[in-house]
């Protein structure tokens, strides 16, 4: 006789796991459909270039806040130098007014007329007086002295402190753009590890070919007719144009000499460099100093019109944030940005021209 038993119902736990698990895969499926599509390299592109702008900006930022923090520590170093001093030779005047008053202590505390009453000696001890009168007038000027060189101090010490005070926001803030500028360049890294790696061989690629020089450039800044590798890696002719000035000339030189050297954040050469400390690197080399960053180079020597623009100008763009050396036919010598090396290019590739100015 066979058996008729009934199947056996699934468990209300084995029940709620298929439920479970049915529902998950169900949200995950869903979540997969909604999910954004993977940025494409264009757009990863975009984003990083956006990024290291703002990168660029902090560090401009940085490089500002360090070129003052050196500048106060300097003059906070020389006024505590000075407070040393000043308090070595309050000091001594202390020590001076110590010995006349020892001295006139010792001259004794009788009334002078008593003292004349009994001297054995009145010629002598009228000497004596008169030189007690001598006494009491330098003792008077050394106090003169010492009150003169407290007041003195107390100004320097003062000073010394807001020095000091000053040093420290400035330190704050060097590093609040340090790392604000850190965290821009890793956003970017981390966008770029989204692409592959063909991907992102071929963007090195790219700034590799920009950055190679083609053969037969010039010798010379801005003296003969040559052509170097523009941003997309075509052939920019680099012209004829004359310099406005033999600073100029140098400069240009100078830059041209650091074609390859790797971008470095606040680098001011030799091995690497950021915008502007090429470009102080290169007039320091001509003999002229210019400021560190490019919100205060853009205030130095001339302002120019863009049709104006001569070999070794200062060429700013995007909001002051970059700047780089003219090298003739539309075309700067400049550090672009993390990853890439010293080259020249077209302008039209840079970003959003502001000013120029002629140091």
């Amino acid at each position: 006789m066979g058996s008729h038993r009934r199947p056996k119902q699934p468990s209300r736990a084995r029940v709620t796991v298929l439920t479970a698990t049915a529902a998950a895969a169900v949200a995950l499926t869903s979540q997969a459909a909604h999910a954004d599509p993977k940025p494409t390299k264009s757009e990863v592109k975009a984003k990083v270039d956006k990024l290291y702008h703002e990168a660029e900006v902090a560090t401009e930022k940085a490089n500002g806040a360090k070129e003052q923090q050196d500048k106060l520590k300097k003059q906070a170093d020389a006024l505590q130098d000075k407070v040393a001093r000043g308090q070595d030779e309050l000091n001594t005047l202390r020590g001076q007014l110590g010995s006349l008053a020892t001295a006139q202590y010792r001259s004794g505390g009788l009334d002078p007329s008593v003292q004349l009453l009994l001297s054995s000696d009145p010629d002598s001890f009228l000497d004596q007086a008169s030189a007690l009168d001598q006494l009491s007038a330098k003792q008077a000027d050394s106090l003169e002295k010492i009150q003169a060189k407290q007041r003195a101090l107390a100004q320097q010490r003062k000073e010394a402190q807001g020095k000091l005070t000053a040093l420290a926001e400035v330190r704050e803030t060097l590093n609040e753009n340090k790392k604000k500028s850190q965290g821009k360049l890793a956003a970017a890294q981390k966008l770029l590890n989204t692409l592959t790696a063909a991907e992102r061989a071929k963007m090195a690629e790219d700034d590799r070919r920009a950055a190679n020089r083609a053969a037969g450039e010039r010798a010379g800044a801005g003296n003969k007719t040559s052509s170097s590798s523009s941003s997309s890696g075509e052939q920019v002719d680099l012209g004829n144009e004359v310099p406005a000035s033999a600073l100029g000339a140098a400069a240009l030189q100078a830059a041209h000499t650091q074609v390859g050297k790797p971008y470095g954040r606040m680098g001011t050469g030799p091995s690497s460099y950021d915008c502007s400390g090429l470009t102080q690197w290169a007039y320091a080399q001509a003999g002229a100093q210019i400021t560190r960053t490019t919100f205060t180079q853009i205030n130095q020597g001339t302002r120019i019109a863009r049709s104006q623009l001569k070999p070794g100008d200062l060429v700013f763009f995007s909001n002051t944030s970059h700047v780089g050396l003219y090298a003739g036919n539309n075309t700067v010598l400049h550090a672009p940005y993390p990853g890439t090396y010293v080259r020249y290019e077209s302008m039209n590739t840079i970003g959003a021209y502001q000013t120029a100015v002629r140091i």
